[in-house]
């Protein structure tokens, strides 16, 4: 089970790592962050910075669907064993989108989106079958 509860902490932190690097972005476009409106100046970032932001989003949305996909394995009572595998590789897959968002790779980004959503996939079949 620690492996798969680490594997959601560090999925948890990705969203702040990226939004940490919006913010290194917006001080280096708009010269410091707007904490009066941070959604409307992240809204004119361009580049790398417009990327980190989407990248943020995007790792909320999978973190959501990670954390249902787990949540449902443990209340149908699957062994914790029996996810460590689709949560590493969600894991990875996610570490990757992050870092083929950033570096403007789309169509790695998009394999790297299909691979972390087949493991959620994997895990609620897991929770299904239990």
């Amino acid at each position: 089970m620690n492996t798969v509860l680490s594997c959601l902490l560090i999925a948890v932190l990705i969203p702040y790592v990226l939004a940490g690097i919006g913010g290194y972005h917006k001080g280096k476009q708009f010269g410091k962050p707007d904490n009066n409106n941070p959604r409307a100046q992240a809204a004119q970032l361009t580049g790398a910075g417009a990327r980190a932001v989407a990248a943020q989003q995007n790792a909320w949305e999978a973190l959501a669907v990670f954390t249902a996909s787990l949540a449902a394995a443990f209340f149908a009572g699957v062994d914790a064993s029996a996810l460590v595998t689709p949560a590493l590789l969600f894991l990875a897959a996610r570490i990757a989108h992050a870092a083929f968002y950033l570096n403007d790779l789309a169509s790695a980004r998009s394999g790297s989106f299909f691979v972390a959503t087949l493991a959620c996939l994997w895990i609620f079949v897991k929770a299904l079958a239990a």
